[in-house]
C-alpha cells in the first residue's frame, strides 16, 4: 500500500493528514470549516485515495490558514505515498459536469509543481467560505505534491457547483494519474531518466 503521514505545526495551524492512494476513498475530515471538509469528502471519495485530515487553525482570524496549511500538508503526504515513482500512470484528466457547472482538470505527476487555475465565482461567498480560498488550496496542493494542475470551469452560475467540480475534476484526474500501469514494470515514465 502506498501511504503516509505528514504533521505541520505552525504558530497558526496544527495540521495532521493521513492519505493511503491505493484506497476505497474512505474519508475522516476536520479542519472546522464545513465547506472545505465538503471538498475534501469529495475529493476522497471520487479519487479512491483514502483520507484522514485534523486541521486546527486560527478560524478566530479566518479560514486562510487553515485550508493553505492543510493543502501543503495534503499535497507533501500525496508526494510521500507516491514514492519513487516508477510505474504510475503519470498523466490523466477528467471533464467534470455538475448541474449547470462544467469543470476540467489535466494532472502531470512532473515533480514539476505549477498551476494554472481559470476558475471565476459569481460571487465572494459559499456560505460563510471565501471562494478566493478554492484557489488557495490548489495551489499549496499542486506545490507540494510535485504536479502540474491545469484547472478550468468552463461554465456555471452557481458558486458551489463551481468549485464542487473543480475538487471532484481533480479527484477524477489524480484516481487516474496515480494509478499503478502494469506495462510500465516498474520504469519511470519519462525518457529523462528522472522526474522533477
Amino acid at each position: 500500500m502506498r501511504s503516509a503521514s505528514i504533521e505541520r505545526i505552525t504558530n497558526e495551524t496544527s495540521v495532521s493528514v493521513s492519505v493511503s492512494l491505493d484506497g476505497t476513498g474512505r474519508h475522516d475530515i476536520a479542519t472546522g470549516v464545513g465547506f472545505f471538509d465538503h471538498m475534501l469528502d469529495q475529493l476522497a471519495r471520487h479519487s479512491l485515495i483514502d483520507i484522514t485530515v485534523r486541521t486546527k487553525g486560527d478560524l478566530h482570524i479566518d479560514d486562510h490558514h487553515a485550508v493553505e496549511d492543510t493543502g501543503i500538508a495534503l499535497g507533501q503526504a500525496v508526494r510521500k505515498a507516491l514514492g519513487d515513482l516508477k510505474g504510475v500512470t503519470r498523466y490523466a484528466d477528467a471533464y467534470l459536469p455538475m448541474d449547470e457547472a462544467l469543470s476540467r482538470c489535466a494532472v502531470d505527476i512532473s515533480g514539476r509543481p505549477f498551476l494554472v487555475f481559470k476558475v471565476e465565482f459569481p460571487r465572494e461567498k459559499i456560505g460563510t467560505f471565501d471562494t478566493e480560498l478554492v484557489r488557495e488550496w490548489f495551489q499549496a496542493f499542486a506545490m507540494n505534491a510535485g504536479m502540474t494542475l491545469h484547472i478550468e470551469n468552463l461554465y456555471g452560475a452557481n458558486a458551489h457547483h463551481i468549485a464542487e467540480s473543480c475538487f471532484k475534476a481533480l479527484a477524477r484526474a489524480l484516481r487516474g494519474a496515480i494509478a499503478i500501469d502494469p506495462r510500465m514494470a516498474g520504469e519511470l515514465p519519462t525518457t529523462k531518466g528522472k522526474l522533477g
